[in-house]
């Protein structure tokens, strides 16, 4: 039952009205007991429901099993979490309510200053997988907002990532704004994330810029789809204006390769006066690779470059740092992949124009 159909299906099978599977589908999500709430069960769930509820019940649970936590001293907390067929995953419980979530086992994009990135692709998660960190984490804090931002590329395994935040949104109690499609762009999704109209459950939107240079783009994510930095821009702004929601860009910061002055110029000509978040990142250090994070002096003297130009920016601080778990490292110290680095090209480690 890793998607959200076969669970629906099932609980068909077993005598559920929609109203029964609403029931049980939200008390999961919420990490409450099927029998709490103030209905009793015996007087609203059909008997045959009601005797299956424990085998139903381990069975959400084994969806995303807690392997290992990780806590660390900024508030955050990465989650291993082993999935039905050993399969592994990280979700990160993150300050103020929020939890990043995985949408695939490994990712086939390739990032190079990614660990999950260097793994391959090994497979898609289910939609109920999705949904199942949520309840998982909901089990250990309360998560008011998630973002879809763990391991794997969401809008290479879309049905199953809107269905999840449709799922979220509804039975789930989180606020739209607060499900954040997180992607390296691909018209496909922007298309379908379009065509959600205001009765859907539309999520805001972040976009992996990384580099304002297409070719410099391309070398660092070298197997997403070939979509300019300026196209991507565009679908944002198209998204920000349907929605009314403000676009996120995410800009991983690695020192030498894309902190220069070349590309604080083209952001501030990308992004000035555009319904825009820049998120910068400073690089989370990958044991093996040659990639170096720039000093946190010069990482801020960006921000304030470019939010006194009129981009609206954050540094961010990667979360989980002193535990070192950046995206994919706790799986790959499990033995959850078999990693085989490629060495960081040249080309990335040439001084950047400062």
């Amino acid at each position: 039952m890793r998607d959200l159909a076969a669970i629906r299906d099932r609980l068909r099978q077993l005598g559920a009205a929609p109203s029964h599977a609403a029931r049980v589908l939200r008390l999961w999500l919420h990490a409450q007991a099927q029998d709490s709430g103030r209905r009793r069960i015996e007087s609203f769930l059909p008997r045959t429901l009601r005797d299956a509820l424990p085998a139903l019940t381990a069975a959400l649970d084994g969806l995303a099993r807690l392997r290992s936590r990780h806590p660390a001293q900024d508030g955050s907390e990465r989650l291993l979490v082993a999935l039905d067929d050993g399969q592994t995953i990280e979700s990160v419980l993150l300050p103020r309510g929020g939890l990043c979530v995985s949408t695939q086992v490994g990712c086939a994009v390739g990032c190079v200053f990614c660990m999950t990135g260097q793994g391959g692709l090994v497979r898609q998660l289910g939609s109920a997988e999705i949904a199942a960190q949520v309840a998982l984490a909901r089990s250990l804090r309360a998560v008011r907002k998630v973002v879809f931002m763990g391991m794997g590329e969401p809008a290479h395994n879309l049905d199953a990532v809107l269905e999840a935040i449709t799922l979220l949104g509804t039975a789930g109690g989180i606020g739209h704004k607060e499900l954040v499609f997180s992607t390296v762009g691909d018209a496909r999704a922007f298309e379908r994330l379009l065509a959600r109209g205001p009765g859907d459950v539309r999520p805001a939107l972040a976009l992996s810029l990384h580099s304002t240079q297409a070719a410099l783009r391309e070398r660092l994510l070298p197997r997403a789809p070939r979509i300019t930095p300026a196209e991507l821009v565009a679908y944002g702004e198209r998204y920000a204006r349907e929605t009314g929601y403000p676009v996120q860009f995410q800009w991983t910061l690695i020192d030498g390769v894309n902190d220069g002055s070349d590309e604080i110029e083209g952001i501030v000509a990308l992004l000035a006066g555009k319904r825009a978040m820049m998120n910068l990142i400073p690089y989370n250090t990958v044991e093996g690779l040659t990639l170096r994070r720039p000093p946190w002096e010069r990482a801020a003297e960006i921000a304030r470059q470019l939010n006194r130009r009129g981009v609206l920016t954050r540094l961010r601080r990667s979360a989980g740092q002193d535990v070192d778990a950046g995206c994919g490292q706790l799986r790959a110290r499990a033995g959850g992949d078999v990693i085989r680095l490629r060495p960081s090209p040249r080309s990335l480690a040439q001084p950047a124009a400062r």
